[in-house]
Formats: C-alpha cells, sequence, structure tokens
C-alpha cells in the first residue's frame, strides 16, 4: 500500500470514528431492564477514583470497542452497553444502553473482546461466539451479514482466546494454533495477500506454540509459548516494530529478545511488557508510545523501571499497570481518556489516582475502563454511546466506579 492509499484508509478510519460517535449519540437509550446494572456516577464530595462500593457480583474482565463496553463477571455472566447500531452488544437489538444489559440468560462466558463495531467472547465449553458489524466478514460465520445476537464460529471447541480489531479477528486454540478472519487489506491476517476478506477463520502458518494474540486497526501481534513476539500487517509508522515501514504479510519475530508476557495493539502503535520493563512503538502523534515525540520503528523502553505487569490500548492511547497495582495512562486525551481529570494529551506515563488495586483487566479506546481487585469496576473518556455505563451521555476525565444494583 503506497502512501495515497494509507492516507485514505487512516482518513476512513477517523471519518468512521466521528460518524460513528455521531449515531452513537443519536441513538437514545432502551428503558433499564430489571436485571440491568445501575451505574452511578461519581459523588462531588469523594474522589472518583478511590471512592465507591464494592461491585456485586464482581468483574473479572473487561474490554473496549469503539463506542461500547463489555464485561465478564465472576459467575460467568456477560454485560454490555453503549453504541448498538450493528448490534455490537449482542441483545437482539440495535438501540444503544447507557447502562450495562446481559447478553442472554445463560452462564459460561470466559472471555470478551470488544472490536470497532463487532465483539467475540469464548465460552467455558471453549465454543467461540462473535456478534455485531460483519461487513468484512469479521464474524467468522461465514457470511456478510451482521448479527445482533451472538452467532457460533464454526464447531471447534478448542478456542482459547480471541482478539477483536476494526474489521478483522484473531484468536489462539488450546492446541497452540493461530486463525484469523476478516478484513486483509493490509495482511492483517498474516496468510499472504489474499484472500482480500476471510468470512471464516484461516490457520496463519502451522506452528503450534500460539500463546495470545492482539488486533489493532490494520496490523496484528502475537506472542509465543517461548516469549517471542511476532507482528505482521501494514507499518505506516513502524507499529510491527521491525525497524522498517511497509508491510509484512506473514508473522515476523520482533527482534530477538524473549521473555515478551503482553502486547497490545492501538490504531497504529504497539506497546508489550518484557520480563516487567515496558516497550512501545509506532506512531506517537498523542504521545501514545511514552517517550516524548516521534514514531518508533522497533521497541524503546517507556522507563528505565522493570516494574511493569499488564498493558492495555486500542486506540491512540495507552494504559499500563505496575507490580504495586497503579495504574498510568499517557497518549491522546480529547476525551479524557488518559483518565487525569484533564483533556491534555500526555507523553509520558501519568498516574491515575493513588488506588493500588487496579488489575490487569484494563481496556482504553477513546474511553477506559479497568477492574480493581475488589472487583469493582470503572470507567472513564468518551461517552457519547453511553459506553461509561453510567445511565448518561456526558464524558468524564477520570474514573467512576460501575456499581451493581
Amino acid at each position: 500500500m503506497n502512501a495515497h492509499q494509507y492516507g485514505r484508509l487512516r482518513a476512513r478510519w477517523r471519518r468512521a470514528t466521528r460518524l460513528l460517535a455521531a449515531a452513537a449519540a443519536m441513538v437514545t437509550g432502551t428503558a433499564a431492564l430489571t436485571t440491568a446494572l445501575a451505574v452511578g456516577p461519581a459523588s462531588a464530595a469523594v474522589s472518583p477514583v478511590e471512592g465507591g462500593t464494592l461491585a456485586a457480583p464482581s468483574v473479572t474482565a473487561v474490554t473496549a470497542g469503539l463506542a461500547h463496553t463489555c464485561a465478564t463477571t465472576a459467575d460467568t455472566a456477560l454485560w454490555c452497553w453503549g453504541a448498538n447500531y450493528a448490534g455490537q452488544l449482542g441483545d437482539g437489538t440495535t438501540a444503544n444502553r447507557t447502562t450495562p444489559a446481559r447478553v442472554g440468560t445463560a452462564t459460561g462466558w470466559a472471555g470478551v473482546d470488544a472490536g470497532a463495531s463487532h465483539t467475540c467472547a469464548v465460552r467455558t465449553d471453549r465454543t467461540l461466539w462473535c456478534w455485531g458489524g460483519n461487513n468484512r466478514g469479521q464474524l467468522g460465520d461465514g457470511t456478510t451479514t451482521s448479527r445482533s445476537a451472538p452467532v457460533r464460529v464454526g464447531t471447534a471447541t478448542t478456542w482459547a482466546r480471541v482478539s477483536a480489531g476494526y474489521e478483522h479477528t484473531c484468536a489462539v486454540r488450546t492446541d497452540g494454533t493461530l486463525w484469523c478472519w476478516g478484513f486483509n487489506r493490509t495482511s492483517q491476517l498474516g496468510v499472504g495477500t489474499s484472500p482480500w476478506t476471510a468470512t471464516s477463520p484461516l490457520q496463519v502458518g502451522t506452528a503450534t506454540t500460539w500463546a495470545a494474540v492482539t488486533t489493532g486497526f490494520a496490523h496484528t501481534c502475537a506472542v509465543r509459548t517461548d516469549g517471542t513476539l511476532w507482528c505482521w500487517g501494514y507499518s505506516s509508522d513502524g507499529q510491527l516494530g521491525l525497524g522498517t515501514l511497509g508491510s509484512q504479510t506473514t508473522p515476523a519475530q520482533v527482534g530477538t529478545a524473549t521473555g515478551w508476557s503482553g502486547v497490545t495493539a492501538g490504531y497504529a502503535h504497539t506497546c508489550a511488557v518484557r520480563s516487567g520493563t515496558l516497550w512501545c512503538w509506532g506512531d506517537n502523534g498523542y504521545g501514545q508510545l511514552g517517550v516524548g515525540s516521534g514514531y518508533q520503528t522497533a521497541p524503546v523502553q517507556v522507563d528505565a523501571t522493570s516494574t511493569w505487569r499488564g498493558v492495555g490500548g486500542s486506540s491512540d492511547t495507552t494504559c499500563a499497570v505496575r507490580t504495586d497495582g497503579s495504574l498510568w495512562c499517557f497518549g491522546k486525551n480529547t476525551t479524557g481518556q488518559v483518565g487525569d481529570g484533564t483533556t491534555t494529551h500526555r507523553s509520558t506515563p501519568t498516574r491515575v489516582g493513588s488506588a493500588t488495586t487496579w488489575t490487569d483487566s484494563l481496556a482504553v479506546t477513546e474511553h477506559g475502563c479497568a477492574a480493581r481487585t475488589d472487583g469493582s469496576l470503572w470507567c472513564w473518556g468518551d461517552n457519547s454511546g453511553g459506553q461509561l455505563g453510567d445511565g448518561t451521555t456526558t464524558g468524564r476525565s477520570a474514573p467512576a466506579v460501575v456499581t451493581l444494583a
């Protein structure tokens, strides 16, 4: 893809973001379900980060799409809320939800990940289900038909974890194989330049040592069981970490280091934890690499410490947790998604409040959400589609707890 083509792709993404936000704002919330979660904004009398009460049941994982949020709880139920124009909430409708709504009545949900307008989740029986927008086959059900309720991806019962990107999806099976499907315009599926679109899962190579995968806008990265890191797709700003710009049609190893334990792909940047150190590369227009200005085509260490435990970020903002349980964010902050109470972009890690009980379950796009060790869930940033779950469409620049009724 040449610079002109990529410019059109970037413009399309930015335009889509504006249109989706506008659509989210136009759709009114439906009546609250009797089983819905009740969410209260932070009290003005207490710190929005330190206040709040324990949520029950406890939140075990959270994911943030472009304008929607989903979370699993300790009883293995699945909840989603926010923009729903493509059915990405999985509740059988296309109506926005400003408070969390249960996805069906069944339990048994083990993990979930939200893309721009679609969502995928793995059940405890190791089946895989997707729903929402499907114009590029990102649901993996063999069609390009959008779905407002979960549809099963094939018949396999060996899915371990899934990552939903902008218009493509990848997942790892229990046998260590890696599979991708959806849009492949920039070779983000890792199977070469063809097909242009895959409506069903395609195996990426023949390796059986894949441990985890993350999907960005036009690139994908994954970690193997030996701790090596691999990336592929488009590298407009160095987001593959290979030291060059341009496309990579199949997985390529990022350097020679091992010890990579976590990786997250943003819009055009990537960050990962390696043996307690934090590294980022790619686009840095908002400071999302945490190392000042200028894009980087190879991993650069964010700071000199070795106390980083986990990292998340799917747009132009990055959040990471230290071993002491503190939460730090940096990058784009137009809608308060850094969570520091401002809308000032941050080019170095900025601490979010003073709490030391944040878990590795965190996600940030135009809004952010994270779970604490007490099982409570906190969200902040853009709220145009009701993705903060507080019953409003008013954004906020600092975390507020999502409490259960």
